[in-house]
C-alpha cells in the first residue's frame, strides 16, 4: 500500500512539474512574441506605421499573461477543402482554404473556431504550414479592437493544437490606414470574453 501511495505521489508531483514547465514555456513564448511585435512596429523599414506614428508608439497594449488562455483544442480537418472568400477592411476580398475546425473549452463554454489557410501562401515553401485564425469575442469593440484579432499557428502532426490566446494580435488596420485586413467571418465569433492578447490601441490625437 505504501509503495502504491509513493508511486501515486510521484506521478502527481511529476504531472504538476510538467504543468509548471509547460506554463513557463508559453509564458516565455508570449513575452517573446510581444517583444518582437513591438520591435517590428518600431522598425522604420518594416513597420506599418509612418514616421510620426512610430515616434509616439509606446508598445502594444496587452492583457497580463493568463495560463487559462493556453488551450488544447481538438482539430477536425475538413475532408473537402473549400475555397472561401473573406471580406477585408478595404471592402476587397482575399481567398482562403477552410482547413479545419477546432473544438475546445474556455471556462464552462464549449467553443469552436474555423482555421484557414491562405490560398496563395500554401503554394510557397516558407508558408505551406501556416494556418490563420481570425476571430472576434465579447470583448471586441470594447476592450479589444472591434475588427477582431488574429492567431497564427502551424499545422500540427496530430489532431490536437495548442491555442495561446496570449499571442492574439490586432491587424495593421487597428493602427493605421492603407491595409487590406481580413474581417473574421461570423462563424468565428466566440460568445465568451477572451481577456488575453492584444487590447484596443489608444488613439493618439
Amino acid at each position: 500500500m505504501k509503495k502504491i501511495l509513493a508511486i501515486t505521489v510521484f506521478l502527481i508531483g511529476g504531472l504538476n512539474a510538467f504543468c509548471q514547465i509547460d506554463s513557463a514555456l508559453y509564458r516565455a513564448e508570449s513575452f517573446r512574441f510581444w517583444e518582437e511585435q513591438n520591435a517590428h512596429y518600431r522598425d522604420k523599414k518594416e513597420s506599418p506605421l509612418d514616421k510620426k506614428a512610430r515616434k509616439v508608439f509606446a508598445g502594444h497594449r496587452v492583457y497580463a499573461y493568463d495560463a487559462n488562455y493556453v488551450i488544447e483544442a481538438k482539430m477536425v480537418r475538413y475532408e473537402r477543402e473549400d475555397t472561401v472568400v473573406m471580406k477585408t477592411s478595404a471592402d476587397t476580398e482575399k481567398l482562403f482554404i477552410k482547413y479545419a475546425q477546432l473544438h475546445f473549452n474556455l471556462g464552462r463554454s464549449h467553443c469552436h473556431l474555423t482555421v484557414y489557410q491562405s490560398l496563395t501562401g500554401r503554394l510557397k515553401e516558407e508558408y505551406k504550414n501556416d494556418l490563420f485564425i481570425p476571430f472576434k469575442d465579447l470583448t471586441s469593440g470594447k476592450d479589444t479592437y472591434g475588427g477582431g484579432r488574429y492567431l497564427d499557428v502551424q499545422i500540427p502532426e496530430g489532431n490536437t493544437l495548442i491555442l495561446n490566446f496570449n499571442t492574439a494580435y490586432n491587424p495593421y488596420c487597428a493602427y493605421t490606414d492603407g491595409y487590406f485586413c481580413p474581417i473574421p467571418p461570423a462563424e468565428n465569433m466566440l460568445n465568451v470574453e477572451v481577456k488575453a492578447g492584444a487590447m484596443a490601441p489608444v488613439v493618439s490625437e
